[in-house]
């Protein structure tokens, strides 16, 4: 994508990979290197950043956001799951591989769903940011009472679990 922009306003991003949420003030100049899901990859004075779809306006983009009219069911779900994107790679974690398990338990006032998952690196500090938007997405589904995202470490993740599609798109093919 590689466009560039200066923040209209001050905003909170996570520095990628370290997940810490930091302020960028406004004037800041940068460039959107990745719009996926409803987040943007930035860079500003070198270090790369995620932007929410929420706060696209402050890099002069129009708001994002990804809600869904549906019912929670199994298949809203990983539908919801295939908008979410590591910001460093430009595939969606289920062809990335790394969902592990969905379960969806009904119940008389809701569903509540719970996400196995885990990261492309152990110590990626983006892996609560990830989960968190996992979780924000799935409880915008209708119907959906509660959320369990839980980042596990086995089995590791590596590139075999990848869909064809992902190897296709990430050139490992």
């Amino acid at each position: 994508m590689n466009k560039e922009f200066i923040l209209h306003s001050d905003v909170e991003v996570f520095s990628i990979p370290d997940g810490e949420k930091i302020l960028l003030k406004k004037g800041m100049p940068g460039i959107i290197t990745q719009s996926l899901g409803n987040n943007f990859t930035i860079v500003v004075e070198g270090n790369m950043y995620q932007v929410k779809g929420s706060d696209a306006e402050a890099i002069g983009e129009e708001k994002k956001s990804i809600v869904s009219n549906n019912f929670a069911n199994k298949e809203e779900v990983w539908n919801i799951l295939q908008t979410c994107y590591d910001p460093e790679i430009p595939v969606n974690i289920v062809d990335l591989g790394l969902v592990y398990d969905c379960t969806i338990s009904e119940e008389k006032d809701g569903v509540s769903v719970s996400i196995q998952m885990t990261l492309t690196a152990p110590g990626c500090g983006m892996g609560p940011v990830i989960a968190d938007e996992v979780k924000e997405k799935i409880l915008s589904l209708h119907g959906t009472k509660s959320v369990e995202v839980e980042l596990v470490w086995e089995p590791q993740w590596n590139q075999d679990m990848m869909s064809d599609a992902a190897k296709l798109q990430l050139g490992l093919y």
